[in-house]
């Protein structure tokens, strides 16, 4: 299975805090343009599979030995102006390791982990596109490596802290208690269903079944192959999320990197606030642009 030891491409002294660190990750696709996805909070790798299948023109790994067989029969002439991707799982969840101190879990490591998995892959630069927690994750990247980052794609992000508690209503109170207490892959698929796509969204019919029917059936069988989240994770993922800040060194060290920013959110997210979002891409400016949809998380 394809891991990244983290501390086998970092600095002494991150090396000796991460060591035994495994980060779990798939790439698909070939050629010169490099993808990293960093998804969110209790997310895996396989949570982009429509935007893998979009970029690399497929959802089969590389390491896959059918795809292997299939790029040898096809030749390496397709690989020209291709795009290779690369999703991973954060610590803490899916494959990668699951530290138990809180400690161990923040943007800024996690986002070293993403760098140590440039080094690994031996990518010297990369388009970097981050989810909600990896919007976060890639926000500290952009400003530990800005000359690694091609652009920077922050889609769902806020500020961390109080900006990662949703707006309270009867709506956002009900999924948080549902999603504390769900312990299946059953239960979690149906909060995760009202969580990130708009009920409008999911009644729509596609053939004889609703979204939120095709949906569900994916999501079970998602959470089924990751496995659940355990606690450890969880509780550091969440305490990264509510200790994230961007300081104005870092935000001018991103202004000044020399590639643009799409600050990206959907207008009906039950979670992140659009307003901190907006709120951060006018810090980013000139650089950043706001892109507001129509849509969930």
């Amino acid at each position: 299975m394809p891991y990244c030891e983290v501390g086998k491409t970092q600095n002494a002294v991150d090396a000796a805090l991460n060591n035994g660190i495994q980060i779990y990750y798939r790439t698909y696709g070939h050629g010169p343009i490099k993808v990293l996805l960093i998804t969110g909070l209790a997310g895996t790798h396989d949570s982009w599979g429509p935007q893998i299948r979009g970029l690399a023109g497929t959802d089969r790994a590389n390491d896959d030995e059918t795809m292997a067989v299939d790029r040898e029969s096809d030749g390496a002439n397709n690989e020209v102006g291709g795009i290779e991707v690369c999703s991973l799982d954060n610590r803490g969840m899916g494959r990668s390791s699951v530290p138990n101190k809180k400690s161990d879990y923040s943007t800024r490591i996690m986002a070293k982990d993403a760098i140590a998995l440039l080094d690994h892959l031996g990518w010297k630069k990369a388009h970097v596109f981050g989810h909600s927690m990896g919007a976060m994750i890639a926000c500290k990247m952009a400003a530990l490596v800005p000359d690694r980052i091609l652009s920077l794609a922050l889609l769902n992000v806020t500020g961390g802290g109080f900006e990662c508690c949703p707006k309270l209503d009867r709506k956002t109170l009900s999924i948080a208690i549902r999603f504390l207490k769900a312990k299946t892959p059953e239960q979690r698929a149906a909060v995760d269903l009202d969580t990130h796509y708009s009920e409008e969204y999911l009644e729509e019919f596609v053939g004889s079944d609703t979204r939120r029917v095709i949906l569900y059936q994916e999501y079970v069988k998602g959470i089924t192959a990751s496995g659940m989240q355990s606690n450890h994770g969880f509780e550091g993922q969440i305490n990264a999320c509510w200790r994230h800040k961007m300081t104005r060194a870092e935000i001018d060290l991103i202004r000044s990197g020399g590639f643009l920013v799409s600050v990206i959110h959907g207008r009906q997210d039950v979670i992140a606030q659009i307003n901190h979002a907006r709120r951060l891409a006018e810090k980013l400016q000139p650089v950043a642009r706001m892109v507001g949809f129509m849509g969930g998380i």
